[in-house]
């Protein structure tokens, strides 16, 4: 590799870290509420009638921010996660061009395996900051139900969390993340790409794609990822969120979950996580794109 591929890579690399973090931030702000419903109905069990009775109940209790309960944890970290993210996924699509026999020819359309794989290979790093991350923000959004306050705040929640389990409790629903993130990334990914290359006007480049046309690929993709991600989703979520001891792993969480409430409760929670895919995903590709155009324009 010549110094000057060397540098277009590094290049490239940094932009997708970058622009990752800004779709975090997006995603977290559009997003937030339709997750903290969707986590509180997968982990309670006749609290809430469906999703809209969730909205009103924890509107009614807390006000309108209290919708956005839990968010300093998913702020803070899926900024760093989106950007671990989007890293991985141009390091994964390097990987595969870096697997072909013309190693210098990037220009060639990936396959839907070889989108598939590099989708699937950004959630193995991104799970290492998306668990922990995740075991927080569940703890923190299902405080309140009941009335009880545990936890002063995402730091303190993290301190007792350890003090109660150590460092393999705040990795708590780390297999459940994976097997959620890297299925859910390879349709994620593919989705995106294969929509706004059908969306781009011929003797255009996908790269420059209108408004409208970046939102609804965005949103679309978030959809084909939650399509196949919500019972991992409600799997992580309730051994995530239970007392330590109730499950004694992922397999036995599954059969817990099966035995008590039917086959039904692996899609607990679709609703919420349907109505948030579209909104908070489009925001995400939407600051992942216009980032990556700024960038592009400085370096």
């Amino acid at each position: 590799m010549s110094d000057e591929q060397k540098k277009s890579s590094t290049a490239s690399s940094v932009k997708s870290f970058l622009s990752g973090g800004f779709g975090g931030m997006a995603s977290v702000l559009v997003g937030q509420p339709f997750d903290l419903v969707k986590v509180r109905l997968q982990t309670s069990e006749g609290v809430y009638k469906n999703t809209f009775d969730c909205f009103k109940q924890i509107v009614a209790k807390d006000g309108i921010f209290g919708l956005y309960r839990g968010m300093a944890t998913p702020f803070a970290s899926i900024t760093p996660i989106f950007a671990v993210s989007f890293w991985s996924y141009d390091l994964g699509k390097k990987m595969v061009f870096a697997s072909r026999s013309d190693k210098n020819n990037t220009d060639k359309q990936l396959t839907l395996g070889e989108l598939a794989f590099a989708g699937a290979f950004s959630a193995v790093p991104t799970t290492l900051f998306m668990a922990p991350s995740e075991r927080i923000k569940v703890l923190m959004q299902i405080q309140g139900q009941g009335g009880e306050q545990k936890y002063k705040g995402p730091l303190d929640a993290v301190r007792q969390v350890y003090k109660e389990g150590g460092i393999r409790s705040i990795f708590r629903g780390t297999g459940a993340t994976l097997l959620r993130d890297s299925p859910g990334s390879a349709a994620y990914f593919i989705a995106y790409e294969l929509i706004k290359k059908n969306l781009t006007p011929a003797g255009t480049r996908p790269e420059d794609l209108s408004f409208g046309a970046v939102l609804f690929a965005g949103g679309m993709a978030g959809v084909a990822m939650w399509t196949f991600a919500i019972p991992p989703d409600v799997l992580k979520s309730r051994l995530q969120s239970a007392p330590a001891g109730t499950y004694s792993g992922l397999g036995d969480c599954l059969r817990k979950t099966i035995k008590n409430d039917g086959p039904k409760a692996l899609f607990k929670g679709l609703g919420p996580a349907m109505l948030r895919a579209f909104p908070a995903n489009a925001a995400t590709f939407l600051g992942v794109e216009y980032s990556m155009r700024a960038m592009n324009m400085v370096f």
